[in-house]
């Protein structure tokens, strides 16, 4: 492959090098979140900021740990982690927001992924679509522990992934409605918690690269609560969401010490 950096020793996009990153390593996807999260480690700085691409480097619990923003969608999100795994990170939280879909889950709630839908473009780039999109299972357990631990009502199963926001909100003025709308249907009758963009294509990528991935994420609305006239409060402080990854994290720094 061509040296797009001209020998920098950094990552093209992302333009980090092996000394700027962590083996843990959390990925929102708004690089504003990074700051905030970069407040519960210690000694953080910020040591890369790059296109779409916000990286900050501190410690938990005595340990190397780094939080990189991916923007929006799974192309930007499978570069993220592709580059820092070159780095070598090994360990990779998606953090980030997600619409619910069940009655049950509501806006302020944490959802936390065992697998993803792959009704996205960049999986198909690594894998066939028979190939499932899971997460680690050490690091889902780690999520479920966290959340159960500090106290977050949340939910645990299955999310679907799209490339497009609004196809999701507003299927039917689009040209294929007839497809959005008979396999948003499909999901819901499958028992999808909810609807979000990255996770399928991480999940995806991370078992290629032979990397550990999981996700959480706040729930900031239900569009199918408020279809049926039922209470839909908007929460968008991921907070919740933030200190679960954060726990889950020293929870597997603990493990890994221990091994």
């Amino acid at each position: 492959m061509v040296d797009y950096t001209e020998g920098t020793g950094k990552q093209y996009h992302t333009g980090v090098g092996p000394s700027d990153i962590g083996e843990y390593v959390i990925m929102p996807g708004d690089p504003k979140r990074c700051e905030k999260i970069a407040k519960h480690f210690d000694d953080a700085k910020l040591v890369a900021d790059s296109r779409e691409y916000v990286t900050y480097t501190g410690t938990l619990l005595g340990t190397k740990v780094s939080v990189t923003s991916t923007g929006i969608g799974g192309p930007s999100a499978a570069i993220a982690i592709d580059e820092l795994s070159k780095c070598g990170a090994h360990t990779f939280i998606r953090i980030g927001t997600c619409g619910g879909m069940q009655e049950e889950v509501e806006g302020g709630d944490v959802v936390i992924a065992t697998g993803a839908v792959r009704m996205e473009g960049t999986s198909k780039e690594f894998a066939p679509i028979e190939y499932p999109a899971v997460p680690d299972f050490n690091v889902t357990n780690a999520l479920v522990k966290a959340a159960n631990t500090l106290g977050y009502k949340h939910h645990v199963g299955v999310v679907q992934c799209k490339d497009s926001f609004f196809g999701q909100h507003e299927p039917e003025i689009m040209p294929v409605s007839y497809e959005l709308e008979n396999k948003w249907q499909a999901w819901l009758r499958m028992g999808c918690l909810a609807s979000e963009m990255e996770s399928a294509a991480l999940f995806i990528a991370g078992s290629f690269l032979r990397v550990r991935v999981g996700s959480c994420f706040l729930v900031v609305a239900n569009q199918e609560r408020a279809k049926k006239g039922l209470p839909n409060k908007q929460v968008h402080d991921t907070e919740g969401a933030i200190c679960v990854a954060v726990e889950a994290i020293k929870e597997l720094i603990r493990q890994d010490k221990n091994k």
